[in-house]
């Protein structure tokens, strides 16, 4: 497997509208495991967004921009709550069968929508944070920058984007643990095709420009951070 380049042209199972349904939703019920496991959120929440979100004098705006089903946002309203912190979940997605699944959890003070960061923009929303996980990797050249410069604009504090670093490492370890999670999901294919399109620090720092900062917060992970614009 030559992951020396970022391979683009590939498409992830569960971005095919006609995919299974069933198949699916046993993806996103299960990405809650997996984003528990690979993504970093626990982290992230106890070494930036906690003080962030305590360091404001009201209710926190939190937007979560391709939010799936809507787990990452479960999780972190739990470790907000547990904390006392006063929090205004936004999760958008523009994918309605997404917005579906997240719909269907009880998260308190979340509210999920079908929408993309355009539409966002379109409305005048503004947040405090504004947050994504694995969507940079879905995003050739020309999206990545729109979908960047759209984030800043609909934050007024900071923007922090999550994704995976390309490594081999990261593609064959993946490939081993996601094993008894896979069953009668997309698990396997799509994550393996997701680390083949993502990113090495230097080449994200490159695509997203001098404003931002990109860090390898955790092996395997990247985090690319920047001021909003709102």
């Amino acid at each position: 497997m030559d992951l020396s380049r970022r391979d683009d042209t590939l498409r992830e199972l569960m971005d095919d509208p006609d995919c299974d349904p069933e198949r699916l939703h046993a993806t996103l019920r299960r990405f809650g495991v997996v984003n528990r496991v690979v993504s970093g959120w626990d982290s992230l929440y106890r070494t930036r967004l906690r003080l962030l979100l305590a360091d404001l004098d009201r209710p926190a705006r939190v937007l979560d921009l391709g939010s799936g089903g809507g787990d990452v946002i479960a999780r972190l309203a739990g470790l907000a709550a547990r904390d006392r912190l006063d929090v205004q979940w936004t999760g958008a997605d523009p994918d309605p069968r997404a917005h579906r699944a997240a719909c269907a959890r009880a998260i308190p003070g979340a509210t999920f929508v079908c929408a993309d960061a355009g539409d966002l923009l379109h409305r005048g929303d503004v947040f405090d944070l504004v947050i994504s996980n694995h969507v940079l990797h879905h995003l050739g050249s020309p999206e990545l920058v729109e979908f960047a410069r759209a984030s800043r604009a609909l934050s007024s504090g900071v923007v922090l984007h999550n994704d995976i670093a390309r490594s081999r490492r990261a593609y064959w370890l993946y490939a081993v643990g996601i094993t008894p999670l896979a069953p009668g999901t997309f698990l396997r294919t799509d994550g393996l095709r997701s680390i083949r399109r993502s990113h090495r620090r230097e080449e994200l720092a490159v695509a997203l420009g001098p404003e931002w900062t990109v860090t390898a917060p955790t092996p395997f992970r990247l985090l690319a951070e920047a001021p909003g614009r709102a």
